[in-house]
């Protein structure tokens, strides 16, 4: 069943992850990120006073609209992110990762993908991401500049569900970031069709530790933050 955003917005915060325990000397901050960013931030949050919560952007800048008590938010697309700093919702964003697109396919390929035109084969089963998500919106770009059209069985309301259900065997293909699967269930997309989406992060105006959030930000700018993007595949700017 095709499930929509508005559904999203009335839920609560997705499931946050802790990294680590909280020290005396380190009060723990709020770290909300992108779905495409889990693996990357736990990585990197390891040992640190952060908890993460990982969801669509677009949840991301409900919440913050809706004055969570979050420190940093890191957005998987530039226009999400500039929403919140027109608002005042946060300071100067800075881009610090950025990733491709690649469609994902069940293990082996039965269906035998080969590119982007094989999405619009009759009865297959394809799952994009909801258009009010990045990935959603990357994945209609990539279609639109290489001339498909797909009518996909479901739009997820983040990336990693869209994976998730390739992988289950529940959807035949999906257009995901190249980080969100495995390189032997995915097919290339070609440069000339395919989008370089950006990441960018902020501190929050309404945190309640500045020195800790930014202390934050700063970590994943740095070499602690390249070398946990690189290992899991992001592109670093």
């Amino acid at each position: 069943m095709r499930r929509t955003v508005a559904a999203l917005l009335a839920a609560t915060l997705a499931t946050a992850c802790s990294a680590g325990a909280s020290t005396p000397s380190g009060p723990r901050i709020t770290v909300l990120a992108a779905a495409s960013l889990t693996e990357a931030f736990e990585d990197l949050g390891r040992g640190a006073a952060v908890t993460f919560s990982f969801a669509g952007s677009q949840q991301l800048v409900a919440q913050v609209g809706a004055g969570a008590p979050v420190d940093v938010v890191a957005t998987a697309d530039p226009d999400a992110m500039d929403r919140l700093a027109r608002a005042g919702l946060v300071n100067t964003p800075r881009t610090f990762a950025a990733n491709r697109l690649t469609i994902a396919v069940r293990s082996g390929n039965p269906e035998r993908i080969q590119g982007l035109a094989d999405l619009a084969r009759d009865g297959l089963k394809v799952v994009l991401a909801d258009p009010a998500v990045p990935a959603g919106r990357y994945a209609r770009q990539v279609l639109e500049r290489a001339g498909v059209r797909v009518r996909p069985v479901s739009l997820e309301l983040d990336v990693k569900a869209v994976a998730r259900k390739v992988a289950a065997g529940e959807a035949d293909a999906g257009i995901v970031y190249t980080t969100d699967v495995a390189a032997g269930s995915a097919v290339a997309i070609p440069d000339a069709s395919n989008v370089v989406a950006t990441f960018p992060v902020a501190v929050v105006r309404a945190s309640t530790d500045r020195a800790a959030a930014e202390a934050f930000v700063d970590r994943l700018l740095g070499q602690p933050g390249r070398a946990a993007l690189s290992a899991r595949g992001f592109l670093l700017p």
